[in-house]
């Protein structure tokens, strides 16, 4: 399994002005907040959800699991003010140096879309993560965008088997597998916490959020072979090892453990 690195990411976003301007979405001459809140109640009109497009989304926190041979860790790179550009390019940065086994939890259907046209807007450079085969031939056969190749790894994509009409909510599937499932906030709640300077706190929930997928991702493992009952439950002794440690100074990681009891012997 760590063979080759693994990067299980998540991403938060907050609505753009700009793009919405740009799109026609919203009354020139506005604010930026009456922008955002005008186009949200068109689209509720007219689509019955006020979820803006994907193009006019602003990556606000990429949190990423990475696991290698040498442990595992949690990182977060946070757009504290004018800073996106270096947000995203910070993620391919992963991917440019190490190659890893992408994974995500429906990362195909919006989290790499949003990431793809934010590089676009700020000139991010990620040609490891483009590549399909022109600079490595490998990468033919197996890269990061053929939606059925699996260096991205999109669980919820894969379980329902491509179909979205069985595509499953993250949280319900990681509560069915005893894990903690979303804490603190979700991701209607991100814009309205950005606005009240809670950045932090957008931070933290996308770090508990992405940790379940990469507990679905190491449950998946399991169910397909990739590791056996004794290699699952060390990993899971890993992880509670590390959280362990991290939550002496963060208390987002003391309220995941409290919510995932460890089994009894």
């Amino acid at each position: 399994m760590i063979h080759t690195p693994i990067v299980a990411f998540d991403i938060e976003t907050i609505p753009d002005p700009v793009a919405l301007r740009a799109a026609d979405l919203a009354d020139p001459g506005l604010d930026d907040h009456a922008t955002v809140l005008q186009a949200q109640a068109r689209r509720l009109e007219q689509n019955g959800s006020d979820f803006l497009p994907l193009h006019c989304q602003k990556v606000l926190v990429i949190s990423c699991v990475f696991r290698n041979s040498q442990g595992l860790k949690i990182h977060s790179f946070v757009d504290h003010g004018g800073q996106e550009g270096q947000v995203v390019q910070g993620f391919f940065r992963i991917v440019e140096k190490h190659t890893p086994q992408l994974v995500s939890w429906n990362g195909g259907g919006f989290d790499l879309p949003v990431l793809h046209y934010r590089g676009l807007v700020h000139g991010v450079s990620a040609p490891k993560y483009w590549d399909m085969g022109e600079d490595d031939r490998e990468m033919k056969w197996n890269n990061y965008i053929s939606r059925y190749h699996t260096r991205h790894l999109d669980l919820m994509d894969l379980l329902a088997l491509y179909q979205p009409r069985a595509n499953a909510p993250m949280d319900v599937l990681a509560k069915l597998c005893g894990f903690p499932g979303k804490l603190g906030m979700d991701g209607s709640k991100v814009y309205s916490a950005w606005r009240d300077g809670q950045t932090d706190a957008i931070r933290r929930y996308c770090e508990t959020d992405v940790m379940n997928t990469y507990l679905l991702y190491c449950r998946f493992q399991l169910m397909r072979g990739g590791l056996s009952a004794t290699e699952y439950a060390e990993e899971i002794d890993i992880v509670r090892h590390t959280l362990g440690h991290l939550a002496g100074e963060q208390a987002h990681w003391q309220e995941y453990l409290a919510a995932w009891p460890a089994p009894s012997a």
